[in-house]
């Protein structure tokens, strides 16, 4: 417990100095002081008084009553550190307001706050190994938690669907279907029953919202507005009875929104709506703004882009959650017919970050056949070269994404087929090699 209680949680200037000794001595010695040891520590202190010494006698001379269960001495020393840390946060912010802190501003309260109500005991100090074997075995074997696809190759490139704590990228043009792709799948988890936030900085609420209900009610987009409101009303109510999730759509104004004001957002529909997402939609990455950095003449685009990207997949992980987002490609990779991680626009810091990245090609013969071609660029969650392309059915009408019949795939997976590892390497004899080269000086 020693590394987690501070000096500043003992109100009782008493209880703080015997609190000082046991800690000099557990740093020192890395052991428990016995009474007798406390009270020569204290002999030794000389700015103690004979009063203040007599005292702090009677506190240690109380420690040799037996002691209860460990662990709930642990949680009661947790408890007692979190109480004590939120009293002292709300006096030192009841003091930065009445301006008697000249060290913070009344914008330093959040953090403050924060910093005390994370307070908590966390003896972990790493994965050992060796002694730690048993839970990594029982990790390999343990079903992690994802969202599932219903696309079957993205099921099989990402192992079942996108796991918690991860960022999510997808790259294409300007009108190849990056918001369609995302809508799409926004559709697919509320059907699943999964709690969706959908934020968007390029379209309005309600574009986002037709698209959805185009995909949901199966309907185009033009028949959409043709509906009758009791037709309209009797197909929300379909939806409403299959689905227990919650689908929330968030708007912001273009390059304006950070991580902060997502956090906030986040925990705001927590405290008035009882909402948690289980997946995060971002429509899309770079027209995000950056809570760290702002673009001058030191911060380019590849460290600005890049910061966001970090920015939201630690949102990811702090909110244990996969964030969706899309990023464009680059004015040559629009127009090509086999985009590579190098055709990402403004900063290859974003494939760095990114767990997962894929993108959307779109050519002409592909659109007459009503097609969008998957390219795997980036994957942790599975070898990237398995099916690293794959073509989709689009209907764009109604904003869907479906599967085609292999018929469709063999066209692309024979492409994808790996080279042959059996091939001999030829290798040349050393005299040879020092007859060729024996010549050469370095």
């Amino acid at each position: 417990m020693i590394p987690f209680l501070k000096d500043e949680y003992f109100t009782d200037w008493a209880e703080r100095k015997v609190f000082q000794h046991v800690k000099n001595f557990v740093e020192e010695y890395n052991n428990s002081p016995s009474n007798e040891a406390l009270q020569i520590s204290l002999q030794n202190d000389r700015n103690l008084t004979e009063d203040e010494f007599s005292k702090i006698s009677e506190i240690i001379n109380k420690f040799g009553t037996p002691q209860p269960n460990k662990q709930w001495i642990l949680d009661e020393t947790e408890k007692f550190c979190k109480d004590k840390a939120v009293y002292n946060a709300i006096v030192q912010s009841i003091q930065i307001i009445d301006g008697k802190d000249t060290k913070f501003t009344s914008e330093a309260i959040p953090d403050i706050l924060k910093d005390a109500l994370g307070v908590s005991f966390d003896n972990s100090v790493g994965h050992d190994y060796l002694l730690d074997s048993d839970n990594r075995f029982e990790f390999y074997h343990k079903l992690e938690e994802r969202i599932p696809f219903d696309l079957e190759f993205f099921n099989k490139i990402t192992k079942g669907g996108l796991p918690n704590k991860t960022l999510n990228i997808a790259l294409a043009g300007t009108g190849v279907g990056k918001s369609l792709f995302m809508c799409h799948m926004a559709a697919n988890c509320l059907s699943q029953g999964k709690n969706v936030l959908y934020i968007t900085l390029e379209m309005a609420e309600e574009r986002i919202a037709e698209r959805i209900d185009a995909n949901l009610m199966n309907v185009t987009m033009d028949d959409l507005k043709n509906l009758p409101k009791q037709m309209f009303d009797d197909r929300i109510s379909r939806i409403k009875n299959k689905t227990e999730g919650q689908l929330i759509i968030k708007e912001y104004p273009t390059a304006s929104a950070h991580t902060g004001h997502f956090r906030a957002l986040l925990n705001e529909l927590s405290l008035k709506k009882e909402f948690r997402p289980d997946i995060i939609f971002v429509d899309y990455l770079n027209i995000c703004s950056s809570s760290r950095f702002k673009m001058s003449g030191s911060v380019n685009s590849y460290i600005y882009i890049k910061g966001i990207a970090e920015e939201l997949r630690g949102l990811a992980v702090e909110f244990n959650v996969p964030i969706v987002s899309a990023t464009q490609t680059t004015r040559t990779g629009y127009s090509n017919s086999d985009v590579e991680l190098t055709d990402t626009s403004e900063s290859f810091g974003l494939p760095a970050t990114a767990d997962f990245m894929f993108a959307l090609i779109s050519t002409e013969d592909l659109q007459k056949l009503d097609q969008i071609l998957i390219k795997q660029l980036k994957n942790r969650y599975a070898d990237p070269n398995h099916h690293k392309r794959f073509v989709v059915g689009v209907d764009r009408a109604k904003m869907k994404l479906f599967d085609l019949d292999i018929q469709a795939q063999k066209s692309v997976l024979k492409n994808d087929t790996p080279a042959p590892t059996d091939t001999k390497p030829n290798f040349i004899s050393s005299k040879t090699f020092n007859r060729n080269f024996e010549n050469i000086k370095i």
